[in-house]
């Protein structure tokens, strides 16, 4: 069964952006570069929420004629929404369906491991059914104070191992761990 892991970057105070969408505190580091660099080789699916696909698009470099507007290339990209019609768009695929039922079916199939990205709605549904195996974060030193927070309300309580943690020099933290 393929492997489906929950990661991004947060704040210390546990916000993946600031109010209006903004993540410019972001810290980037050749340390940061290397743990991607090893977990986009292992990856080919990678699912979000509709404003997390709005944010990437609006930040990626504007496709040349005849290509996807995907910013993340080859990989099989699923974008959940209630807003878009289900189908394909910009070198996604629109889902209205249960995520949770959606990703479940999707970790049984071939293939490689798949990353779930953004914010904690969709996350919040996916731990509710239960189809998260792990949390990878990198934690910036940074405390936001409000913005758009990693975690929502949850209906039980989420138990983790820990697998790896490491300090970076730029001040940051990246953690990892198995949901139990």
């Amino acid at each position: 069964m393929r492997k489906v892991t929950f990661g991004g970057a947060n704040s210390l105070d546990n916000y993946i952006a600031r109010p209006d969408g903004s993540y410019d505190w972001i810290r980037w580091s050749d340390e940061t570069a290397e743990i991607m660099k090893d977990y986009w080789r292992d990856i080919d699916t990678m699912v979000m929420g509709r404003k997390t696909w709005d944010v990437a698009l609006a930040n990626s470099p504007k496709p040349k004629k005849g290509k996807s507007a995907n910013p993340y290339g080859h990989i099989k990209t699923y974008v959940f929404s209630r807003t878009l019609e289900a189908g394909e768009q910009d070198g996604a695929i629109i889902v209205n369906d249960d995520a949770g039922e959606f990703v479940g079916n999707l970790k049984k199939q071939d293939g490689k491991e798949i990353c779930v990205m953004g914010g904690g709605e969709l996350a919040r549904d996916l731990f509710e059914a239960a189809v998260i195996d792990e949390i990878g974060f990198n934690i910036h030193p940074v405390l936001l104070g409000k913005g758009i927070p990693l975690f929502h309300s949850m209906s039980r309580q989420i138990d983790l191992e820990l697998i790896d943690c490491r300090p970076f020099k730029n001040g940051c933290v990246y953690v990892l761990y198995k949901v139990l």
